[in-house]
């Protein structure tokens, strides 16, 4: 018997996306082709998968070059996807990272660019940016959307406060808030999802996009011997091995 997909809205949001996704972090321009990428995405769509995820630092911006073009010429109708990218590590300019107007604006149609789209579906903060006035953010994403380069903003791995102050300022300018947070959760991982994070759900209905179900592998017991398999994702020179693995190791 086939398993059909789900959607579920983003948020209270009325996008609808499939209840599992694709992300390029790490595959696309690290470990994937144009070609590998093309067969990848058309078996997610095969099976109903309609969200597909990347971010500026990416593979240095090739993961959204290697999606693009994936998708280009793959042919897919645009609007029968949803596709979401992540602005904060742009390059290592003192303007090129963070989320100040300027990287937001300058970062946001970077990725367009290598995405060669009109628009996003989604585009998230990628990180907090502490020397950045929140409502400095929250004007330049709305920017973002009244230009059309994006439909929805929201937020990754920030904390609850962040996230409510963010909303807070939306509603005292009378912007558009985030609707949505791209935290890890798995296993090893599950204070904000579970814990932190149940008041914006209920108070304001912030949804979840969450990544690293498998704690970047660690959880499928490739790595029980304490050693790392030439090819897992830790074996690339430009994957860093997290505290969390180090101390797995141990």
């Amino acid at each position: 018997m086939e398993i059909k997909m789900q959607y579920k809205n983003l948020g209270r949001s009325g996008l609808k996306v499939s209840q599992l996704s694709y992300g390029a972090w790490v595959t696309f321009g690290n470990q994937l082709d144009v070609k590998e990428a093309k067969a990848i995405l058309q078996r997610c769509r095969d099976h109903g998968v309609n969200f597909f995820d990347n971010a500026e630092v990416y593979a240095n911006g090739r993961a959204e070059e290697i999606m693009g073009q994936a998708i280009r010429e793959l042919g897919w109708k645009r609007s029968d996807i949803v596709i979401s990218t992540k602005i904060f590590w742009g390059g290592p300019g003192p303007n090129d990272k963070g989320l100040s107007r300027k990287h937001i604006v300058e970062g946001t149609k970077a990725s367009l660019k290598r995405l060669d789209m009109d628009y996003v579906d989604v585009i998230y903060c990628h990180r907090p940016d502490s020397s950045t006035p929140i409502e400095e953010t929250v004007r330049a994403m709305n920017y973002v959307i009244d230009n059309g380069w994006a439909f929805y903003w929201g937020t990754s791995e920030w904390s609850s406060q962040q996230i409510t102050e963010a909303l807070a300022a939306a509603q005292r300018l009378d912007l558009i808030g985030p609707i949505v947070e791209q935290p890890e959760y798995n296993m090893l991982s599950r204070h904000k999802v579970e814990s932190e994070y149940l008041p914006l759900y209920s108070n304001y209905g912030i949804g979840l996009t969450t990544w690293s179900p498998l704690a970047s592998g660690v959880l499928t017991g490739k790595y029980n011997k304490g050693s790392i398999p030439p090819d897992s994702r830790f074996a690339l020179e430009n994957y860093k091995v997290t505290t969390l693995f180090a101390n797995f190791l141990m």
